[in-house]
C-alpha cells in the first residue's frame, strides 16, 4: 500500500496520528500532487483544525486550480464556522470544476438557506434528492423549501417520504401538522403536533401549534 492509502486506512480507523504521519510522507514522495493535500486537509478538518485545513486546501487549489475536491472541502470547513458567505462561494466553485455530488448540491443549498435566498437553494436541494433519493436530510430541507415558497401539496410530499423512511423525525411530523393546518384538517394537524411532542418534549414550535389548535377547537 501507498503511504496516502495507509494514512486513508489509519483515517478510516480513527488513528488520526498515523494517518497524519503517512499523509506527511506521502507528499514528501509527491510534493506536487494536489489529491495529497485535499487528503491531509480533510484529515485536519476532522480534528477541527480548521486553519491548517483551510492552508492544505489552498495549496491543492495552487498547484491545481481545477480540484474540485479542495473548494468542497474548503467550504465544508467555513460552513461549520457559520462563514456561509464564503462556504457558498467555494460549493460554486466546486461545482464549476466538475463535482458533481449530492453533497455538495446539498451543502451549496444549506448555504443559500442560510444567506436567506431560498428562491436559490430549492434546484440545488432538487438536485441533491434526485442525486440520492434516500438522503432523509436532503429531503426534508427540500421539503422545507417547498413550503417556504407555498410550493405545498410538493411539500407535504417529501415531509411524508421523510416520515416513511424514519419515523422518530419530530421535525418532519412538525411541519406535516403546519400543511395540515394550512389545508384546514385541524384533527390531523393536531395529531402530527402530538407525535412531535412524543418525539421530542420540548419541541417549542409543536408545543405552541398544538395549543393555538386547542384553542381554536375550544372557541
Amino acid at each position: 500500500m501507498t503511504n496516502n492509502e495507509l494514512a486513508i486506512k489509519a483515517m478510516q480507523e480513527g488513528n488520526f496520528e498515523d494517518a497524519a504521519k503517512y499523509f506527511s510522507e506521502a507528499i514528501d514522495e509527491n510534493p506536487a500532487d494536489p489529491v495529497l493535500y485535499v487528503n491531509f486537509g480533510n484529515l485536519l478538518a476532522a480534528i477541527n483544525e480548521n486553519e491548517r485545513a483551510i492552508r492544505f486546501y489552498e495549496k491543492a487549489i495552487e498547484l491545481d486550480e481545477k480540484t474540485a475536491t479542495a473548494y468542497y472541502g474548503a467550504g465544508t470547513v467555513f460552513y461549520n464556522q457559520n462563514n456561509f458567505k464564503k462556504a457558498k462561494d467555494y460549493f460554486e466553485k466546486a461545482l464549476k470544476h466538475g463535482l458533481e455530488h449530492s453533497d455538495l448540491f446539498f451543502m451549496l443549498g444549506m448555504s443559500l438557506n442560510h444567506l436567506e435566498q431560498p428562491k436559490l437553494a430549492l434546484p440545488y436541494l432538487q438536485r441533491a434528492v434526485e442525486l440520492n433519493e434516500e438522503d432523509i436530510d436532503a429531503r426534508f430541507q427540500y421539503g422545507l423549501s417547498l413550503a417556504y415558497l407555498g410550493l405545498i401539496k410538493e411539500a407535504k410530499n417529501e415531509f411524508e417520504f421523510v416520515l416513511e423512511k424514519d419515523q422518530n423525525h419530530a421535525d418532519a411530523y412538525y411541519n406535516l401538522g403546519v400543511v395540515y393546518a394550512y389545508e384546514n384538517q385541524e384533527n390531523k394537524a393536531l395529531l402530527m403536533f402530538e407525535k412531535a411532542l412524543e418525539i421530542q418534549p420540548d419541541h417549542l414550535l409543536a408545543g405552541h401549534a398544538k395549543k393555538l389548535i386547542e384553542e381554536a377547537k375550544q372557541n
